[in-house]
């Protein structure tokens, strides 16, 4: 009888225990899932979903920052003979432009688009919408490539500001029209740092 009367006080301090630790662990479990899964959701739902008017404007950025690459590896290229101002810019807008393609490049495949941009109609438009401003000609590149020195300055500060002009213009394009926090981020961040390359350049022609 005492071994009875034992197993059955055992039995009733053993299922409290064990519904405790069954609810603490259940309470462990939703709480974390709570914290980690729902900022996880939303920036997955952010990253895979592009409007015509997200594809376009990374479709058109991705080549119009690839030709201001272009233009700032020709300033730093010894043959140029580049100030040192404008090396330093050139330098600034590598730093900056290389990695927004890289972004944007990521996004496109995210979403499934393709990651080259669409041929455009007569008016400068692509399949989405978005008007490509501030583009050189293979001409221009063709004149940036064969100036020297102080010749060589001015085409390109001349050349990157309506080069700048028109990926301001493109940013703003797409932050009106535009409800992916991660695209009217980039806008707002193409458009800031390239209106204060604008006026660094505006200054050095005014010095030339």
């Amino acid at each position: 009888p005492g071994s009875t009367t034992n197993r059955r006080s055992m039995k009733r301090l053993i299922v409290p225990v064990v519904a405790l630790a069954a609810f603490g662990l259940a309470g462990c479990s939703s709480g974390t899932t709570d914290a980690t899964s729902t900022p996880t959701a939303s920036a997955s739902v952010a990253a895979s979903t592009g409007s015509a008017t997200d594809i376009a404007f990374a479709q058109s950025m991705i080549p119009h920052h690839q030709q201001a690459v272009q233009m700032a590896d020709l300033a730093l290229a010894s043959g140029a003979q580049a100030s040192p101002e404008v090396t330093a810019l050139a330098e600034q807008i590598k730093q900056a432009q290389d990695p927004e393609i890289a972004q944007m490049t990521g996004w496109l495949q995210g979403w499934g688009a393709p990651t080259a941009m669409p041929n455009m109609d007569q008016g400068g438009h692509n399949m989405g919408g978005m008007t490509v401003a501030g583009m050189m000609t293979q001409q221009q590149m063709d004149q940036l490539m064969s100036a020297r020195g102080k010749d060589f300055d001015t085409m390109w500060l001349q050349m990157m500001i309506e080069h700048h002009q028109g990926a301001i213009s493109m940013a703003d394009q797409v932050k009106a029209n535009s409800s992916n926090p991660q695209v009217t981020a980039m806008a707002d961040q193409i458009i800031s740092a390239q209106q204060a390359e604008i006026a660094t350049m505006q200054e050095l022609l005014a010095q030339s």
